[in-house]
């Protein structure tokens, strides 16, 4: 069983009402790590789309030190938590503020990561309207998703992503037309007897690499008790989450 030197805590402010970061965030750190084995000098730039709070990218940032780290949010309190978290824990970041369809950087990414908004909008909605814009897919279909993705990346670029795995039929067609490839998959399963309801994925540009489909994260065992790899995993990450009422 793998076991993890313990690093420094991450502490996270997260909104009383809205959306708060979940065990997705978590598994697809884990995965990005998982497939960032391979690079001896991890090093550029990197691109948080939706940092939310900011945790994804702020977990990378910590894990890779040399990598310069870039957040974009199109929320303004999630703008707010994202530079708060940034500040405490040290970790320098440069904060956009837009619409990543819309918007226009002055660079290309070594990395890009991203928990987007995946569910799709037939599914029944929150009425907050803060998590309404973190959760659903409406405004970021996953075909421009990537498409904006593709012209971001540098030539060899990575994506990195979490997504609804009832959608994968949806993220291989937006593939086609991209330069991108299909390099690794992870199936996250809620018990080893469930199907699975998460995907996380790893997309390379201008790659002639074959798939590699990692071995499924099992979250519970039989007992319904987090299982070791996951346990493992939060403590690889250590957040801690502070609540706190935003004004913005």
């Amino acid at each position: 069983m793998q076991s993890y030197i313990k690093t420094k805590v991450l502490n996270l402010y997260q909104p009383t009402d809205g959306y708060c970061y979940n065990s997705d965030t978590h598994f697809l750190y884990n995965f990005i790590t998982q497939c960032l084995e391979q690079f001896k000098n991890i090093k550029g730039d990197i691109l948080d789309i939706g940092s939310g709070s900011g945790v994804l990218g702020l977990l990378v940032a910590r894990e890779y030190e040399k990598l310069n780290l870039h957040q974009i949010e199109i929320q303004n309190s999630f703008q707010f938590l994202t530079q708060k978290n940034s500040e405490i824990n040290g970790i320098n970041n440069h904060l956009h503020k837009g619409d990543i369809l819309e918007y226009k950087f002055e660079k290309q990414f070594d990395f890009i990561v991203s928990n987007p908004p995946f569910y799709n909008s037939d599914v029944i909605k929150s009425e907050n309207q803060n998590i309404k814009i973190a959760r659903y897919n409406d405004n970021l279909p996953i075909d421009k998703f990537l498409q904006k993705v593709d012209k971001l990346l540098k030539p060899s670029g990575k994506f990195l992503f979490c997504y609804d795995v009832k959608q994968i039929n949806g993220i291989i067609s937006a593939i086609d037309g991209t330069k991108l490839n299909l390099e690794a998959m992870q199936f996250l399963h809620p018990k080893a007897s469930k199907e699975a309801s998460l995907v996380m994925i790893y997309l390379r540009r201008n790659s002639k690499s074959k798939l590699k489909v990692l071995p499924p994260l099992i979250m519970f065992d039989d007992d319904h008790k987090f299982t070791n790899i996951v346990n493992n995993i939060y403590e690889k990450c250590a957040t801690n989450s502070i609540k706190c009422e935003i004004e913005i």
